[in-house]
């Protein structure tokens, strides 16, 4: 009788282990819940941005991806333990790569809207501008109501997809309306009169104006606007959510924003590395 207890333990113990070995398999490869435990697990965030966006987001002239929120991505990443990819798209494409998955996190002055936020999440905002007008004509700089240049003579050109060119369509339908993918490409229609002006954030014509001094460019400030900027992140998931409202308002408490608008916006040394 004691032989054949001895037996059935044994028994138990030899078919126990071939099923937790098998649990903690499973277990070991199992993905991810939640998009926190995918950028730890693989250990790397991966940001989209158009990286032409300035000061916000731009290119040196050796390649290098830098700008206010390009420091504040790795200062995310440092603060989750991982590494920062950076992966560059046109702009309008953000978004659709963040819904896909194909991104953790899409920060590159998007403004956060309600037709945006009904399919991503956003935290923000992290800094709030306007829009610009950037033009070689003086009776366009000095414009006060969008109605004085609300006519097909007037040529306008915007970033694709962007709230830029949802103004131009709501409170300019009759202008002309030129979009592309990227601001370099709008700077140059303007500076080779092929638009009358360009209209985007405030901050980045500033930019423009700085970096084409010889190009008679002038910058603006567009009426009746407001753009508060926020990083975009993964719909249905609070975790990431919750996780940057924290890292924000640290960022916030700290200075360490305001130490990022003193460093991109209100310096302009920067300037001479760009692309032309």
């Amino acid at each position: 009788m004691k032989k054949l207890g001895n037996l059935l333990a044994v028994l138990l113990i030899v078919a126990f282990i071939p099923a937790c070995a098998t649990t903690n398999s499973i277990a070991d490869k199992a993905p991810a819940a939640t998009a926190l435990d995918r950028i730890v697990q693989k250990g790397e965030l991966t940001i989209g941005t158009a990286a032409s966006m300035p000061p916000y987001n731009m290119t040196t002239r050796e390649g290098k991806v830098i700008g206010y929120e390009i420091d504040m991505a790795n200062m995310m990443a440092n603060a989750m333990g991982v590494k920062l990819n950076i992966k560059t798209m046109d702009f309008d494409q953000l978004l659709p790569a963040l819904e896909a998955g194909r991104i953790d996190v899409a920060i590159s002055s998007i403004t956060i809207t309600g037709k945006r936020n009904l399919k991503v999440a956003f935290v923000g905002p992290y800094d709030v501008t306007g829009k610009g007008l950037l033009t070689k004509e003086k009776t366009i700089a000095e414009v006060k109501d969008p109605e004085q240049i609300n006519n097909p003579d007037t040529t306008l050109v915007a970033l694709r997809g962007s709230t830029s060119a949802l103004f131009v369509k709501k409170l300019i339908p009759k202008a002309t309306l030129v979009t592309v993918d990227d601001y370099q490409k709008a700077v140059e229609m303007v500076i080779q009169d092929k638009a009358n002006a360009m209209i985007a954030d405030y901050a980045a014509c500033l930019v423009s104006v700085l970096q084409y001094k010889d190009a008679g460019l002038v910058a603006a400030v567009a009426p009746l606007t407001r753009e508060p900027l926020g990083i975009a992140l993964p719909p249905n998931d609070s975790q990431i959510v919750n996780w940057t409202q924290n890292f924000l308002g640290s960022l916030k408490g700290t200075g360490q924003l305001r130490a990022l608008k003193k460093r991109w916006i209100e310096d302009s040394s920067w300037i001479d590395d760009l692309e032309q």
